[in-house]
């Protein structure tokens, strides 16, 4: 009954922090995605991003970034806009539209450790957010938040894909959630058939030195290669065209983080602002944003690359 108590109490918790979805899974191993994981690592798919390859045995295994792990907890928070921008001639991801979800998520995780020890008891936890090597989409399956469609991302049957996923490993045991174990994509290839640059290959298999994501956001001080030329679809900053093309995204709604809420230069800018911002205006108005990651010459760089 104790476990049982602290499980709902933990969950009726993460909904009043705004968490749309909480599911928690038993920590153990993760043997089959390490399996997944190195072939992937084994063909370059990873591209430039070598941090990809660190701490391999840090990803599989929870007991080794929380001594004593019990339980994984999962989280979901939507980050689907009310509103969309207002020219297809520069396009930016929609977890980009308002503030660094990092920063938000982060704050909430601490609040929710801090309850868990403040009313079940002084136990062990850490909490992420791409910010350890963490398998947060196959443990978000494992706590019966959903599937993993063929475009890699986690599909929640109620309400789709757009949402960030956070992690909070602890060595309290919990009541946990059935695994998701069956997989709605079907026959449908709607993600494969308009990616872009074809990144999106069979099997469920993303080759990530081949997404525009990859290009626009992880290639630092470099140039894109030409090859890619005139396959961008005009997104400077990230991609979003295997989620839009989703069926299950018919069920998106619009997310009530106010923290998410549109920079109104997101959805506004034309492609002669964005040529006309300066280094130092860049810096004011996208100073909480995900686009600073690109940094000014990585954003005047993808503008270049996109109209070229």
């Amino acid at each position: 009954m104790t476990t049982t108590k602290h499980t709902q109490e933990i969950k009726n918790f993460a909904s009043q922090l705004g968490f749309d979805f909480c599911g928690i899974a038993k920590a153990q191993q993760l043997d089959d995605d390490a399996r997944r994981l190195e072939q992937w690592l084994n063909k370059g798919m990873n591209g430039t991003m070598q941090y990809m390859e660190n701490h391999f045995d840090l990803r599989i295994d929870p007991a080794k970034l929380v001594p004593g792990a019990k339980s994984v907890i999962t989280l979901l928070l939507n980050y689907f806009p009310a509103a969309a921008q207002n020219t297809e001639e520069v396009k930016i991801s929609k977890y980009a539209y308002g503030e660094d979800y990092h920063e938000v998520i982060r704050s909430k995780l601490k609040l929710l450790l801090r309850y868990i020890k403040e009313n079940i008891g002084e136990i062990q936890g850490r909490g992420f957010v791409d910010s350890a090597p963490v398998l947060e989409r196959a443990w978000a399956q494992k706590s019966g938040l959903g599937w993993i469609g063929k475009n890699g991302n986690l599909i929640n049957k109620q309400s789709g894909s757009f949402f960030f996923i956070a992690t909070l490993i602890t060595d309290l045991e919990l009541v946990y959630d059935d695994v998701f174990v069956k997989d709605y994509c079907g026959t449908c290839t709607k993600c494969i058939d308009h990616c872009p640059t074809e990144a999106i290959l069979p099997e469920k298999v993303i080759d990530g030195s081949k997404c525009i994501s990859y290009f626009t956001i992880e290639l630092k001080d470099a140039l894109i290669p030409e090859t890619m030329k005139g396959k961008f679809d005009n997104w400077m900053f990230g991609c979003d065209t295997c989620q839009d093309v989703c069926p299950w995204n018919r069920f998106s709604k619009p997310g009530s983080e106010i923290n998410f809420t549109p920079i109104p230069e997101i959805l506004n800018f034309t492609v002669n602002n964005w040529e006309e911002l300066t280094e130092e205006s860049f810096k004011i108005i996208f100073k909480n944003s995900p686009l600073k990651r690109s940094k000014f010459e990585g954003i005047k760089r993808n503008l270049k690359f996109i109209q070229s």
